[in-house]
């Protein structure tokens, strides 16, 4: 039999491993990517349209390799004073985390995060041949400031990854706490707001002026409705931005998408609008879940952990059989649910306590 080279030449530490990704079902209830359920405007729609017409009169030119308006655009939507020369702009968060580290890590160095959070930060550190490093979170999912300390000391981190607020617990911390990581060490440390819009928590962005080795990363694929359209973004200082254009890749973002990118920010107000009503369907669930007897963690995000299950596969297993997809993600025994719109939200509480007769909502009387 002759040897596949596809398998024998591969990394070795690859040859295990599953592509990451969440199952992509057609379900009537898809509550288990984090996505704003609700659309953009017809209007929206119409203005993206003609700026991709235009666009494609120059489709054979390759696009702005710097995304000059784009980032424009990104700055003033940050605000706190930042010039576009602060802002940059990739094909997802996930590319601008791996250029991150492409700059910052690597070979011989170091990223310490704090579990449970984002599942696609030790492939980051993978892919980048990173090493590892991990401080576990407290029993209510907060930071182990001591740990912390403890693992900076000894193992002097190069990056420190902190997502805020957190995926999957849906915690946030505060300025003050990320400013206790400031102090520890030197690292860069990269402030991954990615839920920021949902958070009631200021954001990271307006410490930048301050710490020269903090970098704040952002999408637009959550509270923008543009998970679609591949935009992610981080603020840094000039320096940092000017490291990361040297490891990009040549005209890494496309036109189409800098142009889409560039309508849904001069419309930022709009595709944001569904944002208090995500916020308060949260609560609402989040409130009604405990109601039906589970124990469910305190978010700042578009979704929420749920638990404990005896058997939380067979929980999301149920859950599927009726039509309803949430994330087997997290912790051991919890599932995170995605909020969706109002008719999404009541089918899934349905279908829960259908599932799990013993989940029989309590009365509020």
């Amino acid at each position: 039999m002759s040897v596949d080279p596809g398998r024998q030449r591969l990394r070795s530490e690859l040859r295990e491993i599953r592509p990451y990704g969440a199952p992509q079902l057609d379900v009537p209830v898809r509550l288990n990517v984090n996505e704003n359920p609700y659309g953009i405007s017809e209007a929206i729609k119409r203005e993206m349209l003609d700026a991709v017409s235009l666009h494609l009169d120059s489709i054979n030119r390759y696009p702005d390799r710097e995304a000059e308006l784009l980032r424009s655009k990104l700055a003033r939507y940050l605000g706190h004073g930042l010039s576009p020369d602060q802002v940059w702009a990739a094909n997802g968060s996930n590319e601008v985390m791996i250029q991150i580290l492409q700059c910052y890590a690597g070979p011989g160095r170091s990223l310490l995060t704090f579990p449970p959070t984002y599942s696609m930060y030790p492939e980051y550190a993978r892919t980048t041949h990173t090493r590892y490093l991990e401080a576990p979170r407290k029993a209510d999912f907060g930071l182990d400031f001591d740990l912390i300390l403890a693992m900076i000391h000894a193992e002097n981190p190069d990056v420190i990854l902190l997502a805020n607020p957190n995926n999957p617990t849906g915690t946030a911390l505060g300025l003050a706490e990320i400013s206790r990581i400031l102090q520890m060490s030197e690292a860069i440390l990269v402030v991954d707001e990615a839920y920021q819009e949902f958070s009631s928590e200021p954001s990271a962005v307006e410490m930048l002026p301050s710490h020269p080795n903090l970098i704040v990363c952002r999408t637009m694929s959550k509270a923008f409705a543009f998970a679609g359209g591949r935009i992610g973004y981080a603020a840094a200082s000039e320096s940092v931005v000017e490291a990361l254009r040297v490891v990009r890749l040549p005209y890494h973002l496309n036109a189409i998408t800098q142009a889409l990118a560039c309508v849904g920010l001069d419309h930022a107000e709009d595709l944001l609008a569904q944002v208090d009503h995500l916020r308060h369907l949260r609560d609402q669930s989040i409130a009604r879940a405990r109601r039906q007897g589970l124990d469910v963690v305190d978010s700042q995000t578009n979704f929420f952990l749920c638990g404990p299950f005896a058997d939380a596969h067979a929980v999301w297993k149920s859950l599927l059989d009726h039509g309803v997809l949430v994330r087997e993600t997290g912790p051991k025994r919890y599932l995170r649910i995605s909020v969706g719109t109002d008719e999404e939200m009541e089918r899934f509480h349905d279908v829960l306590t259908q599932v799990h007769p013993e989940l029989v909502e309590r009365s509020t009387q």
